[in-house]
């Protein structure tokens, strides 16, 4: 055993970190951007801010010290996460009219700004919602404005322009600016699902009493909304079909209906469905055919669908590849073939009311040079009919004291607080699967004596734990952990640790402590040889290329240690990267193929899936090829991995000099000539204990059996009750 000197000043230092970090309580985003913002760059005009609102996070903005409207943050009121799912921080003026008098694009996180778009170029498109009539909004829903956006920069402009109006109504309202009120969402008539409600099986009658609604549009009317454009380029690239050709056909229902997901779904779908959405979230399930498709292919690239989003008042939501399931069949009889069948969750905390009526946006774009794109969008709308929902008789006013009602109120932490427990208790099948595999992985490796001593049963437990890894863990439940953690928790504990964007994912979030505690006993062979998704899909395969018969390649030594620091040497790379810039680091990660290969199932862009699936080739000749050289996160794991407290393997005196078996027979080659394993490459898969114990393949051990030979044989002293020859201790002289 080693001295706990050093580990323990470790967690010593570890823990007073995680304390030193816990949160504060949260400024305003206003609050922190403001001394940067310069007053006469928002406002053509203006020379100062004035006061901040006693309310709401809103400051004045003064021209020579009289208030000609107030500022804002977008982030304060709306989430304004990008594609970078990060914020993108706008600050907006509005004068009593509620008219946008000033924008500026403050602070943002968007990568894809950075592959060629200027910032400013992207500036100047904000700063062209000056003018913007927030009354006009209100009244058509927010539509009453041309949408402009830059081609390659899709995302990000569509949630800036979102984020601009959703804030600029809220906040309006809040004001009374411009005739609008606060809407009082608690009064009037409340409804809420009825889930005793009966939904017809036929795909017709499901369309004809509005279960299903639907958004039709041919070539011509496409064409007739781009000729209407302001840019004429639009009119001129007109499409050549027939104009009465359907360009798409889409249809929505809200799915997570129990009636609605049975009768479109099938029960068994339904129920798998139901499994899928935590409490509070709900599901639309949108089908499409014709000649384009709602889905495209963006989301492959950077995980989000572009071409549409949800809309229903101030609510807005964006849907992430997490966010989506492919629909392979379905129930209801009489449905059209559709090219395209898919569910999209609704997140509980977006705001979203099912018995509400909401839209689904549809972006349509078109060519009109070699990398530029206009676009237009469409609107299908849908409301929940009247058979699925029920009224709520609206609770009785109570008197409450104002000492209980300052104890009661939810701060925004008890909201975050409330989230997270939500979501575990959600996932409580997922964490007993997980807690039963970390229960069984750690008595294997406690009791690995034991364990190992069947050489054939110890195999097929091993093929049959990674399998379940593989399957449930990564592609099931997309537990696969990322060295993108480790630097999003560096960046975490650098601008002010919270536990609560942690505990969001609980299956990581218990895989992390898990690997931290094993770090200490048994070094990063627990996660990466039994834990990771990746890696046991190399090591499956490579069981298989085995069976058939593909030649092994065991590396020179000499070339394969020189080969193991180009991992650290790319973990390193990506940390100095992330102290200056954390998103351009995320997308460095991508030299992990783990989102590809486990998270999306490899349904992504032909250069993602290609890099991936030359990493499993090379695996196929090379046991586990990319755990060796270049997995960034083996590399970080690997670190602290001499802080363990234990050496759990054991080892002869004979072991690399002279014998070798150990060291050829190392799935990873951990193990150098000289005998000593390498705990910084050694995954733990065991296998050198399995010869250890060995009476047909260690020479240790065969050779101690056949000294006892001398003394007498097995069977004999078996049958005299003298134990396996295993047990018995022959004295030397």
């Amino acid at each position: 055993m080693k001295t706990l000197h050093t580990p323990l000043k470790f967690l010593a230092m570890f823990a007073t970190l995680l304390f030193i970090a816990l949160p504060v309580a949260a400024d305003t985003i206003l609050s922190k951007l403001l001394p940067d913002i310069s007053a006469a760059e928002l406002v053509e005009g203006a020379d100062a801010f004035g006061a901040t609102h006693p309310d709401i996070p809103v400051v004045q903005v003064l021209k020579g010290g009289e208030r000609i409207g107030w500022a804002y943050i977008t982030s304060d009121f709306v989430s304004t996460t990008g594609y970078s799912g990060k914020p993108i921080h706008t600050m907006v003026a509005i004068d009593d009219a509620a008219q946008v008098i000033g924008v500026e694009l403050v602070k943002h996180y968007e990568p894809i700004v950075l592959i060629g778009i200027p910032d400013s170029k992207v500036k100047a498109l904000v700063a062209n919602y000056r003018g913007l009539d927030l009354v006009a909004e209100a009244e058509s829903g927010g539509t009453a404005h041309q949408l402009d956006i830059i081609s390659g920069a899709t995302v990000t402009i569509m949630v800036i322009d979102d984020s601009i109006v959703r804030a600029g109504l809220k906040v309006a309202r809040q004001l009374g600016l411009g005739g609008l009120a606060v809407e009082d969402k608690n009064t009037g008539p409340q409804f809420e699902i009825n889930p005793d409600a009966d939904a017809s099986s036929d795909w017709m009658t499901l369309e004809g009493d509005g279960t299903l609604r639907r958004l039709s549009l041919d070539v011509g009317q496409v064409n007739a909304a781009f000729a209407a454009m302001e840019d004429k380029r639009a009119g001129e690239r007109a499409l050549t079909e027939a104009p009465e050709t359907t360009f798409i056909e889409m249809q929505a229902a809200l799915i997570s209906h129990p009636a609605i997901g049975r009768a479109i779904l099938g029960e068994a779908v339904a129920e798998n469905i139901e499994a899928w959405l935590e409490e509070g979230d709900h599901a639309v399930a949108i089908v499409g055919r014709g000649l384009y498709s709602f889905k495209g292919s963006g989301y492959v690239r950077g995980g989000i669908f572009d071409r549409i989003f949800l809309i229903q008042d101030d609510v807005s939501v964006r849907f992430r590849d997490r966010m989506h399931k492919r629909i392979n069949t379905i129930a209801a009889e009489g449905a059209p073939v559709f090219a395209e069948a898919d569910l999209f969750k609704i997140p509980a905390d977006s705001g979203f009311d099912p018995t509400k009526p909401f839209r689904i946006q549809l972006l349509v774009q078109r060519e009109v040079g070699a990398i530029e794109k206009v676009f237009t969008t469409f609107d299908l709308g849908y409301q929940l009919p009247s058979q699925y929902v029920r009224s709520i008789a609206p609770p009785p006013a109570a008197k409450v004291p104002a000492s209980v009602a300052a104890v009661t109120s939810q701060t925004e932490l008890d909201a975050q607080q409330a989230l997270w427990k939500r979501i575990w208790a959600g996932k409580q099948v997922e964490i007993a699967v997980l807690g039963v595999m970390l229960t069984l992985l750690t008595g294997v490796f406690f009791f690995q004596n034991l364990a190992v001593r069947n050489e054939r049963r110890f195999y097929w437990f091993r093929i049959g734990f990674l399998t379940v890894t593989l399957v449930y863990l990564g592609w099931i439940a997309n537990a696969q952990l990322s060295v993108v953690n480790l630097m999003a928790l560096f960046g975490s504990l650098v601008s002010g640790f919270s536990w609560q964007a942690f505990l969001l994912d609980p299956l990581t979030f218990i895989l992390w402590f898990s690997v931290a505690a094993a770090l200490l006993f048994w070094g990063r062979g627990a996660y990466c040889g039994w834990l990771c998704p990746f890696g046991a899909l190399q090591e499956l395969l490579n069981q298989v290329a085995r069976k058939l018969r593909i030649p092994q390649w065991t590396l020179p030594w000499g070339l394969h240690e020189r080969l193991w620091p180009l991992k650290y040497m790319i973990f390193l790379g990506l940390f100095g990267v992330s102290l200056v810039s954390i998103e351009q680091a995320e997308r460095l990660a991508e030299v992990e193929p783990f989102k590809t290969a486990i998270i999306l199932n490899f349904v992504r862009a032909w250069p993602f899936v290609a890099y991936a699936a030359a990493l499993l080739i090379a695996g196929l000749f090379v046991e586990r090829f990319f755990c060796r050289y270049l997995c960034p996160l083996g590399a970080a794991l690997a670190i602290p991995a001499r802080l363990r407290m234990f050496d759990w393997l054991k080892r002869y005196k004979e072991c690399g000099n002279p014998c070798q078996t150990c060291a050829n027979q190392c799935p990873v080659q951990a193990i150098h000539p000289t005998g000593e394993i390498n705990p910084n490459e050694c995954i733990n898969c065991l296998h050198c204990q399995v010869l250890y114990q060995s009476e047909t393949t260690c020479p240790v051990v065969i050779k101690k059996l056949k000294r006892r030979e001398k003394v007498g044989t097995a069977p004999d002293l078996t049958r005299a009750g003298m134990g396996h020859p295993n047990q018995l201790k022959i004295p030397t002289t």
